[in-house]
Order: structure tokens, then C-alpha cells, then sequence
């Protein structure tokens, strides 16, 4: 038995300081995980976590100390760079509690939640999907992975992004309102956590719109820096 067209070829991820590749299954997002952040959208407080998802092939795998190169979507004015966290699932479960959490992580990269704006909103007060608004061609760029085994577990760190050099978000991992275990502990009573997924945790305030031609540098303390120009 054959495939009736060729198969797509696997979405994957580098790991940082090997020739290994990590592949993708899914990409889960996690909305308003940032207080200032979740203020400038219109909304306060701890709410339960919310998730929508991007498809696999959405990511842009970028190496360290190279600069990806990301095409301007069409459909939209307004495309906003979002810095998040990123954590890597190794172990399968489903139902997983918060203190077992860290053995389902298999490790840490740096990613850019990319968003058309101007659809989000729109959609959103039509109340209907967002997911062309999230999910487009090349809306998940990412650093490579760091194996939680020499990072150790992330729960603090300076996360930042600038913008042809000037500083737009600045903040700190531990302002998370949800940190990676509990969200982990949320997700997992929706979905079976499988090896390959990724977890982008949610932005810090300081969103804004690129156009073509603009750099974007940002990192994570601990992991690294992602730098991709808007083409």
C-alpha cells in the first residue's frame, strides 16, 4: 500500500550544537499569558488559560546567529511580531499534573507567535475563528531547541524583542500568569501531549505591527536569540 500523492515532508525543528532534528506534530498557543499584555488586548485578570493552534508546517526554523527570512502574508495591513517562550513536549500523557510536568518536557527554543491583527480582531468580533488570523504560512518562526537537560527548568529569565533595534518588548518569563507546568496541566485535559508538539507559552505586553524590510531580534536569557527579517 502507497500514498496516493507524495507525502508532505516533516515540519522539524534543529537542536541547538547537534546535527539532530526534532519534529513537529502540532503547535498549541496559548492566549493572554501576560497581564500587561493581556491590558493592551482589552482584558485583565487571571482567567483560565485559553489554546488555539497553528499547523505544523507553519514553523521557520531559524539558527543561531543567522537571520530567517519571513514573506509578508496577504490579507493583511497590520502583522504583528508576538516574543513567547517555547517548550518542547518528549513524553506522552494526558491528564498530566502540574508537578509532573517537567518530565514531559523534552526542551526550550525561542518563537515568534506572528499574527495578522487586523483579521484577529475582526474575526473575533464576528465571533467567529481566528485561524487565519494565526495559523498562516511561516507564522511560527523558532530558534533551536536546548535539551532541558542543560537548561534546566524555566520558570525566570529576561524575554525581549527589538525592532530594527529599538526595544519592543521587554519582560520576564516568571510574569507568566499560567508558568509552563500549569499549562502544561491545562492543555494535557484537552489533549494527549505527544512527542513533537509545541507549546508556545503566550507574549508580554509591547506588540506591534512590521512591514517589509524590518528586522526582528529577540531572545530569551538562557536559550538564545531569533532574528528574522520581514521580505
Amino acid at each position: 500500500m502507497g500514498y496516493a500523492i507524495a507525502a508532505p515532508a516533516q515540519a522539524v525543528v534543529p537542536i541547538d550544537a547537534t546535527s539532530e532534528l526534532f519534529p513537529v506534530h502540532r503547535i498549541y498557543c496559548v492566549g493572554r499569558n501576560y497581564a500587561d499584555h493581556a491590558k493592551e488586548m482589552g482584558f485583565s485578570g487571571r482567567e483560565p488559560p485559553f489554546f488555539f493552534a497553528k499547523p505544523a508546517d507553519a514553523v521557520l526554523a531559524v539558527a543561531f546567529g543567522a537571520t530567517g527570512e519571513m514573506p509578508y502574508p496577504g490579507s493583511t495591513s497590520n502583522l504583528h511580531h508576538e516574543i513567547e517562550l517555547v517548550v518542547a513536549i518528549g513524553r506522552a500523557g494526558r491528564d498530566i499534573a502540574q508537578a509532573d510536568a517537567a518530565k514531559h518536557i523534552w526542551g526550550y527554543a525561542v518563537g515568534l507567535d506572528m499574527t495578522r491583527r487586523d483579521l484577529q480582531f475582526a474575526l473575533r468580533d464576528a465571533g467567529r475563528p481566528w485561524d487565519v488570523a494565526k495559523g498562516f504560512d511561516y507564522s511560527a518562526p523558532i530558534s533551536p531547541l536546548k535539551p532541558i537537560v542543560s537548561t534546566g527548568e524555566i520558570f525566570s529569565g529576561a524575554i525581549w524583542l527589538e525592532v530594527n533595534g529599538q526595544k519592543r518588548q521587554s519582560s520576564d518569563i516568571s510574569k507568566l500568569m499560567w508558568n509552563v507546568n500549569e499549562t502544561i496541566e491545562h492543555l494535557s485535559r484537552y489533549y494527549t501531549l505527544v512527542p513533537g508538539d509545541l507549546i508556545f507559552t503566550g507574549t508580554p505586553e509591547g506588540v506591534g505591527a512590521v512591514k517589509a524590510g524590518d528586522l526582528m531580534s529577540g531572545g530569551i536569557a538562557g536559550i538564545g536569540t531569533l532574528q528574522v527579517r520581514v521580505v
